[in-house]
């Protein structure tokens, strides 16, 4: 497992170079068709937060893990108008600064945060597609006390993960723990479990399925997305598909969305 310093300079230098939809993504499958995934998880956020029915005009607003900007935007679109981004990147603060000049951008270590976030100071919180690349459990559960202390009581939480049924898996970059170890996790944090919801379940990598599936699955993927130009076929084809599955599935082979709310002291 690699130190956290090391991931670290990972993250600066692959930001530093593709700060894309492929650079925050599944890098493997190339831009065009990360634009695709994008879209789906877009309005899945948008359609799972927007039940919520949050006054989010005059909410508070932190995004952590914000890499190019894509939730901050889909908060934005929702109506929140006070809205906070964080990263750990150097990379990806500076740009984030110019592309959001309405919006403050922190340069944050969510395991080791200091005084940058003010307890209890946010109505609702989002924390997508990046948990997971917290390799070391103990960090990753002090992000979770630091996601705790930044909601204020009855606010809320919205994350990504991939909550494997199957056992954890772990890599350098990434490690995907088991639905009950996360939860686990929340719960020591603060957080009570609302509801969970595919936000893909084909265009991405299918994680929590049957091995022998992962890998045909995985291979095809690849196979399609060999270039740009099939990438974009491929996505435009999928996409249709992947936007009736995460509506109707109840449990996903890859990245689901959950909602949590922090209990009152």
């Amino acid at each position: 497992m690699m130190r956290h310093t090391e991931l670290k300079d990972f993250w600066e230098r692959r930001l530093e170079a593709d700060w894309t939809e492929s650079g925050v993504g599944y890098k493997q499958l190339g831009r065009a068709f990360n634009s695709y995934m994008y879209l789906i998880r877009g309005e899945v956020f948008r359609r799972e937060v927007g039940r919520l029915g949050l006054d989010l005009a005059s909410a508070k607003v932190l995004d952590v893990g914000s890499g190019t900007g894509f939730y901050l935007r889909q908060w934005r679109a929702l109506g929140a108008r006070s809205i906070t981004g964080a990263d750990l990147t150097k990379a990806a603060v500076e740009r984030l600064i110019a592309r959001f000049p309405e919006s403050e951008i922190l340069q944050l270590d969510l395991a080791d945060p200091g005084e940058l976030i003010e307890p209890a100071s946010f109505d609702a919180v989002s924390a997508m597609d990046m948990l997971f690349h917290i390799t070391d459990d103990e960090r990753y559960r002090s992000a979770l006390r630091t996601l705790g202390r930044a909601t204020k009581p009855g606010g809320v939480l919205v994350l990504s993960e991939n909550f494997l049924h199957r056992p954890e898996q772990r890599g350098d970059h990434q490690v995907n723990h088991t639905l009950p170890w996360i939860t686990t996790a929340l719960g020591e944090a603060g957080f009570d479990v609302v509801r969970r919801a595919p936000m893909l379940v084909l265009m991405n990598a299918q994680v929590d399925a049957n091995p022998v599936w992962r890998k045909l699955w995985g291979g095809f993927l690849r196979g399609v997305t060999l270039t740009e130009a099939t990438g974009r076929v491929a996505g435009a084809l999928l996409s249709p598909v992947e936007r009736r599955l995460v509506r109707v599935v109840r449990e996903s082979p890859t990245t689901e969305l959950m909602i949590c709310r922090r209990r009152a002291e």
